[in-house]
């Protein structure tokens, strides 16, 4: 593919707001749909305050208004029925060579494709937010996705500056999710028995292990210090580990008093709306001085 492909992304959210400025910004014409008008209003407000006015962007609420496009990315809420009713409503309107993605956290690839016709051009592409920041991409393939579709989508990827890293098969989560979701498995354990507080258990992740893994990722650390060592450790460890197969106490009970972080003010931290956006700032500002020196590391 080359960087005048036509995309097109479904669901003008925050994930398909910031898909949207990376592709634009990496000289793609883009088609932003959604169906809900405000939602589409404010994509186009951000758009155009932060992309050039040259880059082509269209936003419509229709299929009708789209026209031949060569990608498109499906990035609507994650639930199943509603992903599925969008991605077969997709098929129905694109060429029989147009690359259908999806944008979901870890939804079964197979489950979704199983409404499509010609499900051999279905990949899952899970990016990470802020989508044009993060550098990885999850590819995952379906059960009948071919070979050059695969290809095709890391193609793509490339082109949009992405780290792909394809998956050999789909499970529930991929890879990111299930590592994510045990690591904080851990963390509510470790807050719920009275170990650490909040705010010291962020600073022991961010300033010891989550330096590491950005720099080395988990198997090459587990190499610099030793698997013997490693295993010395996970042999009396492991068993004092929390490994219960439902979600938190501490988590039902802050969802269930609306506690939900950010979008409501209170998480584990307060949040106004001054202290969000100072911190959106900072994290863009913080994410993008360690992928420039990231990108001096040898290859």
């Amino acid at each position: 593919m080359q960087s005048s492909v036509k995309c097109v992304v479904i669901g003008a959210g925050t994930m398909g707001t910031n898909l949207a400025r990376l592709m634009l910004n990496k000289g793609m014409s883009v088609t932003v749909l959604d169906i809900t008008p405000d939602v589409l209003a404010r994509c186009r407000q951000a758009l155009a305050l932060e992309c050039d006015a040259d880059q082509q962007a269209r936003f419509v609420s229709e299929w009708s208004q789209v026209g031949a496009c060569d990608v498109v990315v499906e990035s609507v809420t994650e639930d199943l029925s509603l992903k599925q009713r969008v991605l077969k409503e997709a098929e129905h309107y694109v060429g029989d060579t147009t690359l259908i993605l999806t944008n979901t956290s870890g939804l079964p690839i197979d489950e979704l494709a199983s409404v499509l016709r010609r499900p051999e051009r279905f990949v899952g592409a899970h990016f990470f937010n802020p989508a044009d920041l993060i550098p990885a991409v999850e590819v995952i393939p379906g059960s009948l996705t071919s070979q050059d579709y695969v290809e095709q989508t890391t193609d793509w990827l490339r082109q949009l500056g992405k780290r792909p890293a394809l998956l050999k098969r789909s499970i529930p989560g991929f890879v990111a999710n299930r590592i994510q979701h045990a690591l904080m498995r851990e963390c509510l354990a470790l807050l719920e028995q009275g170990v650490v507080d909040a705010e010291a258990l962020d600073d022991i992740v961010r300033y010891s292990i989550g330096i590491r893994l950005a720099i080395n990722g988990p198997l090459c650390q587990r190499d610099i210090n030793g698997l013997d060592t490693h295993l010395n450790i996970s042999r009396y460890l492991y068993q004092d580990l929390d490994n219960r197969t439902s979600p938190s106490p501490l988590l039902e009970e802050l969802v269930a008093q609306g506690r939900l972080g950010r979008k409501s003010g209170r998480g584990f931290y307060e949040w106004d709306e001054g202290n969000a956006n100072a911190y959106d700032r900072k994290e863009h500002e913080l994410l993008g001085h360690l992928l420039t020196l990231m990108s001096d590391e040898p290859n």
